[in-house]
């Protein structure tokens, strides 16, 4: 058995959809666990790009059971979107299935997230207003709508009766904005039943229960990254769930017990896309050369990524916290015309010198701490047509076992390009 998860090792945007689909091939399920449409995955075959953002990226091979699990919420409309362009390009859904106890986005959700957001000022988290937020705090507060509540009219109406009183009291005196009536959530809820009637799988115990049996190998993605986890990163600028290791096991339904690697996906510098703390941010021509060379913006937003050098700071705590057993390092060609390159091995007090090693997790403290760098020497050369390690330049192999050294686990993928070929497969965990 060597069931893997995938997750992002920074604040998302890290190229998890590549390392994901490059995985895919050899699983026999491919299980996204967590996050909504907020999440942006986009893969490049024979250089042409599909962009995920609910629907699992392994979806692109054929006779794979992808599962979009119960611990996702999901927009209705969105769904209807992208499924929709991936059959018009071609793409077979036919295995493609959702938990019926996913939870949906409803359109007051992303009346509330857009005006929460729009009304913070400089308190603004930098949500990407599609209702996430929202949503799992209803979820939590046991005022969300299951997608298998859309298929028992009895159980709807008492759900209804529980949950729009509430809301319209919420969204009239808080916010400000419409209300909703009974009937129009009916319609709204009538029409969502048809857009996830062909893919809700019912039977999703029974077919994980037989996945673990017959010993097939899965595949859980996530969305987001471990510095965005609701409960271990950068709080409040996070996300509303856990994409950490151990939410594989709580969104997919399939218990630690199962899970042999978790692989943590990080680029070769660091990004972050929206406000909240950003040790290495470098607010350059650096940074800008970065931005530019890797094409830095969002897929969901389209937002510029702020970026910044390798911070194994940050890493070190993500290995912790996100249960990494190894490193899938993506965008390495980025640096290829770099003379030098910094990483950031420590942060210093710059009140009174104090180093620490460890992640401080009181991002207050932030502001009066600085990076302590180490600087490596750049490797001057085009990698994007590598194909084994030792096609690499020395420095860039240097710069690699330097990364493994401050960060304490094994590199196992190394990406030189965008698309699916120009990926350096050390040890795959399904072979």
């Amino acid at each position: 058995m060597n069931n893997t998860v995938v997750v992002g090792a920074q604040w998302g945007d890290e190229g998890k959809a590549k390392i994901t689909d490059l995985l895919a091939e050899y699983a026999d399920v491919i299980i996204r666990y967590q996050g909504g449409c907020n999440a942006g995955h986009t893969v490049v075959v024979n250089n042409e790009k599909y962009k995920f953002h609910l629907v699992p990226s392994g979806v692109l091979y054929k006779n794979k059971f992808c599962f979009v699990a119960a611990g996702t919420v999901i927009h209705p409309e969105t769904f209807l979107e992208e499924t929709t362009e991936l059959k018009n390009r071609g793409v077979d859904l036919s295995s493609l299935k959702i938990s019926p106890l996913a939870t949906i986005t409803l359109p007051y959700h992303i009346d509330i997230d857009g005006i929460s957001e729009n009304s913070s000022g400089k308190n603004k988290i930098g949500t990407t207003k599609k209702g996430i937020g929202p949503t799992y705090s209803d979820k939590i507060g046991r005022y969300g709508l299951k997608i298998q509540d859309l298929y028992d009219e009895e159980l709807l109406n008492s759900r209804l009766d529980a949950i729009l009183p509430l809301k319209n009291k919420i969204l009239e005196k808080v916010y400000g904005t419409k209300t909703y009536s009974k009937e129009e959530m009916f319609q709204y809820c009538k029409k969502y039943a048809e857009i996830f009637k062909p893919y809700v799988c019912d039977e999703w115990v029974n077919k994980l229960s037989s996945s673990l049996k017959e010993d097939k190998k899965i595949l859980f993605e996530g969305a987001q990254g471990i510095m965005l986890d609701i409960d271990y990163g950068t709080y409040p600028f996070v996300t509303s769930s856990n994409p950490i290791g151990g939410g594989a096991a709580t969104g997919s339904g399939i218990g630690p017990t199962h899970i042999d690697n978790v692989i943590g996906v990080t680029k070769a510098y660091v990004t972050r896309v929206g406000e909240g703390p950003f040790m290495t941010e470098l607010l350059d021509e650096t940074g800008e050369k970065i931005r530019t060379i890797g094409g830095e913006f969002g897929t969901t937003t389209g937002r510029p990524r702020r970026c910044g050098w390798f911070d194994a700071v940050l890493s070190r705590y993500c290995v912790l916290v996100g249960g990494l057993t190894e490193m899938a390092i993506t965008k390495l060609d980025v640096l290829d015309t770099f003379d030098e390159l910094k990483v950031c091995n420590a942060y210093r007090d710059k009140r009174n010198g104090k180093i620490y090693n460890d992640y401080p997790t009181n991002i207050n403290l932030h502001k009066y701490l600085e990076p302590v760098y180490e600087t490596l020497k750049g490797w001057k050369t085009d990698i994007s047509n590598a194909k084994s390690l030792n096609d690499l330049p020395e420095n860039a192999r240097k710069y690699l076992n330097r990364l493994e050294e401050l960060v304490g686990i094994p590199i196992k993928i190394i990406s030189v390009g965008a698309d699916r070929e120009q990926t350096i497969v050390l040890e795959n965990p399904f072979k």
